[in-house]
């Protein structure tokens, strides 16, 4: 039971794709129970919040601002914001975005944020 519990964190702390090193201590019974709660999840969010939905994954502690600053960790490619424009993030780049459009990837690994 209690390692239920730990998987169902990951996917508020790293969003519907777990990383390859946290997968690879996981079961496939517990991989599978982990997909089928990202879909609950899902569907439920669908449900709720009008036509688009809403994420109850973005903006888990209160903003203090609407714009952060973040390193790129690594390689990831082109990345769009609000307005269109499009970012590209590579390693060691350090851009000034979006807060509710970082917080996923910040959970991956593939930003951090620069205090």
């Amino acid at each position: 039971y209690d390692r239920l519990l730990r998987i169902r964190a990951l996917r508020w702390e790293y969003g519907s794709v777990l990383p390859n090193t946290v997968q690879f201590h996981m079961s496939a019974e517990e991989v599978e129970w982990f997909n089928r709660y990202k879909k609950s999840l899902a569907t439920y969010m669908k449900s709720v919040g009008g036509e688009e939905g809403l994420d109850l994954t973005q903006d888990i502690k209160p903003p203090k601002s609407l714009y952060i600053e973040v390193r790129c960790l690594r390689d990831y490619g082109e990345f769009e914001i609000d307005d269109g424009t499009t970012i590209l993030l590579k390693k060691n780049s350090q851009h000034f975005l979006p807060r509710w459009k970082c917080e996923q990837l910040i959970r991956q690994g593939v930003l951090e944020h620069i205090l």
